[in-house]
């Protein structure tokens, strides 16, 4: 299954009761994480209150002040300290705030133009990890082979075994050329049963969330305003080349490397773990 941002992901449960239903199906069996703030934020006081069903987050967004920006520019996401001894090696670490950065960079670049993060900017979004649920990569494994041994026998596939699943947590905002916040996300999701599949990783799961992540962050910030509910909106036509593996917009998001797109949709089908389907080496931003 894809691991997909908020137009992508919305697909799979449109269609009034089936949306409750996949709803509730996803919310029977899904890891918890709630929304972990690390004090990276130069603010806290302007976050409202706590939403969400699957993702969990704390919201601002000055929409009038970001009517005038053009250009923007993402510091490289970190870990904090406690988050980074969860995972094993760099690499992994690198896997998952390359693919958050990457995602940010591609939604971002529908309103604003992105510049490299050396480049002076009207927004600079920085992104923390602040918790990191890891993948049980021997369940992962086992559900699999399941779902796909059930797509032999039965007309549907069985959904992920609600065992073993991972999260992640992020903080993120967005400041001014004089580092006055304009907006802001303190934000946690698990995987579910339903929406992520299960790759033999150990951070199978926390990758397909900084995606969705890097979606929801993105748009308010393209919008302006917080949504509610989900978004039904097509993407751009930027966002889907992108999305394929092909160029991007701006030279910019170059730095993160190309989406493996179809590639990663066939692997994912197979418990490939993200590490191979989205192999390649990272570029210094210039």
């Amino acid at each position: 299954m894809l691991q997909s941002p908020t137009w992508r992901s919305a697909l799979l449960g449109y269609g009034g009761p089936c949306l409750s239903l996949s709803l509730a199906l996803a919310a029977a069996g899904c890891a918890s994480v709630p929304p972990k703030p690390a004090g990276t934020l130069s603010t806290y006081g302007n976050l409202g209150e706590e939403k969400g069903k699957l993702s969990k987050s704390r919201t601002y967004v000055d929409g009038l002040a970001l009517v005038g920006a053009k250009t923007a520019r993402i510091v490289p996401t970190s870990f904090s300290a406690s988050a980074r001894q969860a995972v094993k090696t760099p690499a992994e670490r690198t896997l998952v705030t390359n693919v958050l950065d990457r995602e940010l960079c591609i939604a971002l670049s529908d309103k604003y133009e992105m510049v490299p993060p050396t480049q002076p900017a009207d927004l600079t979004v920085r992104a923390v990890i602040t918790d990191i649920v890891l993948t049980d990569k021997t369940m992962a494994g086992v559900s699999t082979a399941v779902t796909l041994g059930s797509g032999f026998v039965l007309p549907v596939s069985i959904p992920r075994l609600p065992v073993g699943l991972g999260g992640l947590s992020v903080e993120a905002e967005a400041v001014d050329r004089k580092g006055v916040q304009r907006a802001a996300m303190v934000w946690g999701r698990g995987a579910n049963s339903i929406q992520n599949s299960p790759l033999v990783s150990e951070v199978a799961d926390a990758y397909g969330l900084a995606t969705k992540f890097g979606s929801e962050f993105s748009q308010i910030l393209v919008e302006g305003e917080e949504k509610d509910g989900i978004d039904l909106s097509l993407p751009s036509r930027q966002s889907v080349k992108s999305w394929f593996g092909g160029e991007h917009k701006y030279p910019a998001c170059e730095a993160y490397g190309r989406a493996p797109g179809l590639k990663g949709v066939i692997g994912g089908h197979f418990g490939a773990p993200p590490e191979w389907t989205d192999k390649q080496e990272v570029k210094t931003a210039p």
